[in-house]
């Protein structure tokens, strides 16, 4: 009988993380690493993903550092080649690189709109494309696309709509190209988290009445931790998660359940 620890087991694995910096995709980073997998570390700051790749090193994996801005095609079919010379391929894409702009929608300029848009969701696809041909001829890939609570529900006093719509649609294109790429042994699903201590939180997690909003409409009243996506990403990446595709995966303390 197979040992179901080892179905976890990430060894000999080649992943790709965008936004891995730091926050949710740093976590993410070392949370695969730490399963067994070498791991590319992409950054729009190339001095942040060479730290992450630094501590993946220092733990006695692989790691590339590679600066790429995901809403460019060109930098991110560069980043797809340097990936499949430098690793032989690429089994799992972590696809985390995300912005926001909080501006009441009436005052929003056309140029914030597009700019979330490209990265979220345009960047997303860019990506998946750009890593695709080589899953498709190795019938074998893992996409781990990271949407948001906010992709299924409005948050309460926070005016961000093109972060919204632009979570909505990975949450829809994560669908889509799994029912695509399932002929292929791809696996495409998607994590959305709710309320995370990270660097782009960091702002209104330090007003002590926005924390405390937020926590005390959290079911399990604390703000989440990147550590508390390690297991799901490295669920949706292993064997474990080999008949699971086109799923959102909410990693949220709750907060969606009200």
């Amino acid at each position: 009988m197979t040992n179901v620890l080892s179905l976890f087991d990430l060894t000999g694995r080649k992943a790709v993380v965008t936004g891995a910096g730091q926050g949710l995709g740093k976590g993410m980073a070392l949370a695969l690493a730490g399963a067994g997998a070498d791991i590319a570390a992409v950054d729009i700051r190339p001095e942040t993903a060479g730290q992450v790749a630094a501590e993946i090193q220092a733990m006695g994996r692989r790691a590339l550092a590679i600066q790429c801005d995901v809403a460019n095609q060109q930098q991110v079919n560069a980043l797809a080649q340097e990936v499949l010379d430098e690793f032989g391929a690429a089994d799992i894409l972590v696809n985390n690189a995300g912005i926001s702009r909080h501006v009441a929608s009436e005052r929003m300029a056309l140029s914030d709109w597009q700019i979330v848009m490209d990265v979220n969701c345009t960047g997303v696809f860019i990506c998946c494309q750009a890593f695709a041909p080589a899953m498709i001829a190795r019938r074998y890939g893992r996409i781990i696309n990271i949407s948001s609570m906010s992709g299924l529900i409005v948050n309460r006093d926070v005016p961000q709509t093109p972060y919204y719509a632009s979570k909505a649609g990975v949450n829809m294109l994560t669908k889509a190209l799994a029912a695509e790429w399932a002929p292929y042994n791809i696996t495409v699903n998607a994590i959305a988290p709710g309320y995370m201590r990270t660097p782009l939180n960091d702002k209104p997690l330090a007003d002590p009445v926005r924390a405390a909003q937020w926590t005390d409409t959290i079911p399990m009243h604390r703000i989440g931790e990147p550590a508390d996506l390690a297991g799901s990403v490295i669920f949706l990446a292993s064997d474990a998660a080999t008949y699971v595709t086109g799923h959102v995966l909410v990693v949220d303390g709750g907060f969606t359940l009200w």
